[in-house]
């Protein structure tokens, strides 16, 4: 979906899909031709700029024309390079243009502003301002937007956030609806559900009234959130404000109904679309689609892709990825498998996301063979693997205990460039650890600390867990003294993880210390707490303190798990006088 402000030249695309809303905004030109005809008599097709060195030559090509060509060759010229990602080029013939004293206007200078932050570097951003004091041309909303979209882009939230203050306090100039869709939408997907509704309320009071698009991010954000019940009561202030709600609208809580698995709500927003003419589009049934696969209904999602083509909706790549991925998760790889060719037979090309569905089939049910052909099929194609499917195979590898190519593979993986995230280290920490291979753990773990990369809690409740399972409860538990030397918080699995640790090795008072410190930094035993300390008691045939654990979890509402039954099973076998010893048990099988 685009709009085109009629006022500012800002192109606004709203993507909307199962996983994520994305806003991009980018500097327009009011024209939208691809030639220029200069006043010299040149006449300039930049459909026929098919490199940089194109674009270069042709730069220095016009800048020696007498006449000189309008700025808006210019701008042209440097918005077909910026497309092309070669960022730094730009910057570079912007230089030369300055220096060889060619007039720069707004467009030109926002296409500079936009580049650096494409490059990260928001402070080069800040310096262009300069530029346009000195040259005498007003600061206008369009500059500011690039501003804040750059800086959200770069995850700098506290500096957009300050900067649109600014504005709206020093009234530099009037922000506009881009402008609050870009904060609102910078906002919102990082989960500020609240304050994007309260720039909402600050809009409704201003100049600026919010239109459908931006209640679209607000009722979103709720929806992400699972609060359906808020963003049927904004829908519903639209409809009072005489705002019509739209295809995102519905799409928005349509897909928040089916993360909820609330089946009859979807029907009643599907059927309440239509009756105000608003038909479903190819996104609104794959949202429907997928939601029904994710739990299992795969039929009942064929039956609703049948429906959709009757009426005249083509499935997509990714209506059709959503049927593999349901087929993957019931294990019938060979009927995800025919799906995957089934499109490839409809000239629909598959894209990284269908890769990675069919791979991660193929890897949870240990066919390694198969994820690796379709890995270096995507390999040779266009849409190279990404850290998903870096990742994955990774996994599978494990899993196979093909130690030494997973191994091989994380370094293939390396060299290609690709970054491993948090994921990819917990695997290998997880990999390594399972396999004995505690030095090649901690290694890996040591390089981490130094580089002080993807290392939170959740990184050394793994390094405790491994120690504790691989017999280092030592290591462990230095580690684990350490955490607050660090200023890291244990949570509750990295105090179940030494308890568990200190059980295993039968030092149930250790194991009591560290439940009473975990009470104290205000964690209550829970559910894995409980029979972890009840197998420790098992094991350690002390079934008098077992039974005083028992009451006290069964006053806690917690129950034995599948582990600690067998357990206990295992113990009355062989000396059935244990059930004398727990009332409450005896009493049940006497019933």
């Amino acid at each position: 979906m685009t709009r085109i402000h009629p006022l500012y030249g800002i192109s606004f695309f709203a993507t909307c899909n199962s996983g994520s809303a994305t806003t991009i905004i980018r500097p327009y030109s009011s024209s939208t031709s691809i030639s220029v005809k200069c006043k010299s008599g040149l006449n300039i097709n930049f459909e026929n700029i098919k490199c940089l060195d194109d674009a270069v030559t042709l730069f220095h090509h016009i800048v020696s024309r007498q006449p000189p060509p309008s700025v808006l060759v210019y701008c042209k010229l440097l918005k077909t390079i910026l497309y092309m990602k070669h960022y730094s080029d730009v910057i570079s013939l912007f230089r030369e243009m300055r220096k060889l004293g060619i007039p720069i206007n707004d467009f030109i200078l926002n296409i500079v502003t936009n580049n650096y932050f494409l490059m990260h570097h928001a402070d080069c951003a800040y310096s262009v301002l300069p530029i346009y004091l000195k040259n005498g041309i007003p600061f206008d909303v369009v500059t500011f937007n690039t501003l804040l979209r750059g800086l959200f882009a770069e995850n700098k939230v506290k500096d957009a956030v300050e900067l649109f203050k600014k504005l709206v306090r020093v009234k530099i100039c009037e922000p506009n609806e881009v402008t609050y869709a870009i904060v609102m939408n910078g906002l919102s997907k990082r989960g500020h559900t609240q304050k994007t509704l309260s720039l909402l309320r600050l809009m409704k009071q201003g100049n600026t009234k919010p239109d459908i698009y931006i209640y679209n991010i607000v009722i979103d954000a709720f929806c992400k959130d699972g609060n359906l019940d808020a963003a049927i009561n904004l829908l519903n202030e639209t409809k009072l404000k005489g705002i019509p709600p739209n295809i995102v609208t519905y799409s928005s809580l349509i897909d928040g109904f089916c993360k909820l698995g609330q089946w009859e709500k979807v029907k009643t927003f599907f059927s309440e679309m239509v009756n105000l003419n608003i038909f479903p589009n190819v996104h609104t049934f794959t949202m429907v689609i997928d939601g029904l696969c994710k739990e299992g209904k795969v039929e009942d999602a064929e039956e609703v892709m049948e429906h959709m083509i009757e009426k005249g909706v083509e499935p997509n790549v990714f209506t059709y990825s959503a049927i593999m991925d349901g087929y993957c998760l019931r294990g019938q790889l060979d009927r995800a498998r025919r799906i995957f060719d089934f499109i490839i037979d409809k000239n629909i090309q598959p894209n990284i996301f269908s890769y990675n569905i069919l791979i991660n089939g193929y890897c949870k049910e240990k066919k390694m063979v198969e994820a690796m052909q379709l890995f270096h099929e995507l390999s040779q194609k266009r849409s190279k693997p990404d850290i998903v499917t870096y990742n994955t195979i990774l996994q599978g590898l494990f899993e196979v205990g093909r130690i030494g190519d997973a191994g091989k593979f994380f370094t293939e993986m390396l060299s290609t460039g690709s970054i491993p995230n948090f994921y990819t280290h917990g695997i290998l920490l997880n990999g390594y650890f399972k396999y004995g291979l505690v030095e090649e753990a901690m290694s890996l773990f040591n390089e981490l600390e130094k580089k002080k990369e993807n290392i939170g809690i959740i990184s050394y409740n793994i390094i405790i867990n491994g120690l504790c399972k691989n017999g280092k409860l030592d290591k462990a538990h230095a580690i684990f003294e350490k955490l607050t030397l660090m200023g890291l918080l244990p949570n509750a699995r990295t105090y179940n993880t030494m308890i568990n640790g200190f059980c295993l090795e039968g030092l149930l008072d250790e194991a009591k210390d560290m439940l009473r410190k975990m009470e104290d930094n205000g964690y209550l035993p829970d559910n894995v707490t409980y029979n972890i300390i009840v197998q420790g008691f098992l094991r350690c045939g002390k079934i008098s303190e077992m039974t005083t654990f028992m009451k006290e979890m069964a006053g806690s509402g917690f129950s034995f798990d599948a582990t600690t039954s067998g357990f206990l099973v295992n113990v009355v076998r062989e000396n059935p006088s244990v059930l004398d010893m727990i009332p409450e048990l005896h009493l049940k099988n006497k019933k």
